[in-house]
């Protein structure tokens, strides 16, 4: 598994938590990382979810040039 915090103390943290857990929850694909289960711990909520072996998407899309029709085809998915 990967663990993935976040801080509350910091602006719109919150929100964007709160949405980010529900997304996970409420949405199954094999084409998406897996929801495990999520915990506050002091001021942070930890996110348990699948591990994904190469790094996250925000590396991959940071080394990687794609033309329109990959990106198109990498959104679409």
């Amino acid at each position: 598994v990967a663990i993935k915090k976040i801080n509350l103390l910091q602006e719109s943290s919150y929100e964007l938590c709160v949405n980010e857990i529900q997304v996970m929850r409420d949405n199954k694909n094999p084409n998406l990382v897996n929801y495990v289960d999520s915990y506050l711990l002091d001021k942070e909520v930890w996110l348990v979810m699948e591990y994904m072996d190469g790094g996250s998407l925000q590396d991959v899309i940071r080394e990687t040039r794609m033309a329109e029709g990959e990106i198109a085809a990498v959104s679409r998915e």
